[in-house]
């Protein structure tokens, strides 16, 4: 722990010993003002007229189409009763489960 302060302390001190030399030498930055100058890009803003269309899509075909189709026009899977389903889950269950091999009676 006491190694790790030390380390933690000559960093530090380290830091603020750059700081203060740099403010002090003649390597100070400046604290005037600064002016950007953008550069000047005429050809972004000028008017001219649009140009073709372009398709961007491959060349594929697409078809589309509208309208809806009733349910009835699909194959549907038969209905199973929910007591069904149950008893089958439960044999599953039953299957699937570890039962316990030792029984504790408390007296």
């Amino acid at each position: 722990m006491k190694n790790i302060l030390l380390v933690l302390c000559l960093f530090c001190t380290a830091t603020a010993f750059a700081q203060y030399n740099n403010n002090v030498g003649g390597n100070s930055i400046n604290n005037q003002a600064q002016v950007y100058q953008f550069e000047s890009h005429t050809g972004h803003a000028a008017y001219a007229p649009m140009s073709e269309e372009r398709n961007i899509l491959p060349a594929t075909t697409y078809l589309s189409a509208q309208g809806s189709r009733p349910a009835s026009d699909f194959a549907q899977p038969d209905a199973v009763s929910l007591g069904v389903a149950a008893r089958e889950l439960r044999k599953q269950h039953a299957a699937v489960a570890k039962k316990s091999s030792v029984v504790w009676v408390n007296n």
